[in-house]
Parts: structure tokens; sequence; C-alpha cells
């Protein structure tokens, strides 16, 4: 397993076991756990992310910590935009899509409010974060 997988599992073993809250660099930083169908593997696959709230959405960030490649998980969302979410000691059913234009720049002009390092991060990548919206999906 890779160290930024040990991380990640690290991450998610630490908020499930403390109802949603997380110490050390993401001490105070509001996340939720998305686990999405793999692409290629049709395997669940979790990862932690930090989040914003817009109304009754939760909206994500494609950053991928900078790098040149979309992460995972967005690739995962764009083949299947059905995901589960938990948030604190809450599980549920989400349905992505994607945001463009002005919403797009308004949330993510947001988001830097909170986590002004994402500013660097599409420099460093030389691409667009995509921005995405989580809306939870009726029973």
């Amino acid at each position: 397993m890779s160290e930024r997988l040990q991380r990640n599992q690290s991450v998610i073993d630490e908020f499930r076991s403390a109802g949603g809250i997380v110490g050390g660099d993401f001490e105070g930083v509001p996340l939720l756990l998305l686990t999405t169908t793999g692409a290629h593997t049709g395997k669940p696959r979790t990862t932690p992310l930090t989040y914003l709230r817009d109304g009754h959405r939760l909206v994500v960030f494609a950053a991928n910590g900078g790098r040149e490649k979309h992460p995972a998980w967005y690739h995962n969302l764009f083949a299947d935009p059905l995901a589960s979410v938990e948030i604190d000691s809450d599980t549920y059913a989400v349905t992505a899509t994607e945001i463009g234009g002005a919403e797009r720049e308004r949330l993510w002009e947001r988001q830097l409010e909170y986590t002004p390092y994402f500013a660097d991060f599409e420099d460093r990548a030389g691409r667009r974060t995509p921005v995405l919206a989580l809306v939870r999906t009726t029973d």
C-alpha cells in the first residue's frame, strides 16, 4: 500500500472511530468520507475529502493536492455519479454533479476563504480544479 493510501486509511479509521472528528493536519477542517464505485474495478473506494456546505448540497473539490491528474474519485464519479458520504456519524447516498460557470467560481472563492492553500493547487497542477456538488438522494 502506498504512503498516500496508508495516510488516507489512517484518516478514515480515525474518522469512523471518533464520530467524524479527525485531529492532526485535519483538526477543525470539515471532512467527509466519500465512497464511490471504482470505474475499472467496480469495488467500493473510500476517500476523505474537505467539503463545503452550500444549502442542501455538499461541495467537494477535485484538487488532488495540486497534482497534474484528477483524483481517482473524480473519475469514479464521472463513470457512476451515485455514491455515499459519511459525515459525523451519519451515512447516506448522494448523486454527484459537476458545477461550472459563475457558480463554480463562487464556490471556489468561498472554499479559498477556508483553505487558502487550495489557491496554489491549480497553478501547480496546470489544470482547473473540478468542483462537484453532492446531493442527498431520496429513498
